[in-house]
């Protein structure tokens, strides 16, 4: 388990999303949130659901790019007021 996680929680993932890690980066500024993203992604194996919530807006451009370019899943992703939350799956292979 990824141990950034403190009492922040994420919103329920929709149901066909199985969680298997979570990273809370609540507070850090860009480019932190999509880096422990990626070190936490890097930590899994293939097929596994990772969520994420942080609170930097430049997070929404960021994780659509990162799961283009990295060939990862980004299965969901939600706003609301300040938080923005993520649900990527690690690429197979």
């Amino acid at each position: 388990m990824v141990s950034e996680t403190v009492s922040e929680t994420l919103p329920q993932a929709p149901s066909e999303i199985e969680v298997d890690e979570s990273l809370d980066a609540v507070g850090l500024a860009c480019p932190l949130p999509l880096l422990k993203a990626k070190q936490a992604l890097n930590k899994m194996t293939a097929g596994q659901v990772l969520s994420v919530i942080c609170t930097d807006p430049g997070s929404v451009r960021d994780f659509q790019v990162f799961a283009s370019q990295s060939g990862h899943i980004l299965l969901r992703s939600a706003s609301d007021a300040d938080r923005y939350y993520y649900w990527l799956q690690k690429k197979a292979g």
